[in-house]
């Protein structure tokens, strides 16, 4: 049973590759980069669907990160892709308004009511990651990325590993990996603004080979994904 104290916060930052109407033209050429592992987290939003269940709160972007990207701080040399630019000042400023600012705000108002209350809050940013970058083969299955200064992160993804590996012992699990949990992210934002003790936050990567193979293989490593998840906490 969850500690009644903890709320659960669900987030899936590159769900889906849609292009708003207005910035359509610019994209007309990249149908084949929207489909691909640059233009969403191919499998997240499935994943999502399932923990949004079971979820205090979720929130998802369905709009492709090649727009935006809503994982990256507003200094971040690659915020916008390659296909936005050149943006002007005020045309920059209006994306970030229609796409980037709602979509951290609603989940920061949530976190600060939380905590507010007197709650911890869990903190669940679901991601896949590409099998192949650059020539070089990504050696897991999932990661757990976590920041291995605040506790209750890095407990919780050593819970949650095993208790998925009770029930899948061969799955390759690896912490911080493809990315560190540290690197430049909403997470790392939320890090800044809560205290340990109010605040944990965790980024599931899934490989993608998983949802671009055996359908019945995909849904059950979901569902072992949530069980094992729930039991954990």
């Amino acid at each position: 049973m969850k500690d009644e104290r903890l709320k659960v916060l669900v987030t899936c930052e590159h769900g889906g590759n849609k292009i708003p109407p207005e910035y359509a033209t610019a994209f007309k050429q990249a149908r084949r980069i929207l489909s691909s592992h640059r233009g969403y987290d191919i499998g997240a939003l499935d994943l999502f669907n399932r923990f949004s269940q079971i979820a205090d709160f979720s929130l998802v972007s369905t709009t492709s990160r090649l727009v935006v990207e809503l994982n990256r701080s507003l200094l971040h040399p690659k915020l916008f892709s390659e296909f936005m630019q050149p943006l002007s000042t005020a045309q920059a400023e209006q994306v970030l308004l229609e796409h980037y600012y709602p979509y951290r705000e609603k989940i920061l108002k949530q976190v600060t009511e939380w905590v507010g209350q007197g709650f911890q809050v869990l903190h669940l940013s679901v991601h896949s990651f590409a099998p192949e970058l650059n020539g070089k083969v990504r050696k897991a299955d999932l990661g757990l990325l976590y920041d291995p200064k605040r506790e209750r992160e890095q407990f919780f993804a050593a819970r949650w590993r095993q208790q998925l590996q009770l029930v899948q012992p061969a799955i390759k699990i690896r912490y911080n990996y493809p990315t560190k949990g540290t690197s430049d992210g909403f997470l790392t934002q939320l890090r800044r603004s809560f205290p340990k003790a109010q605040y944990a936050g965790v980024e599931l990567e899934v490989n993608q080979k998983f949802p671009e193979g055996v359908p019945e293989e995909w849904s059950a490593l979901q569902e072992h994904l949530t069980n094992s998840f729930n039991k954990a906490i």
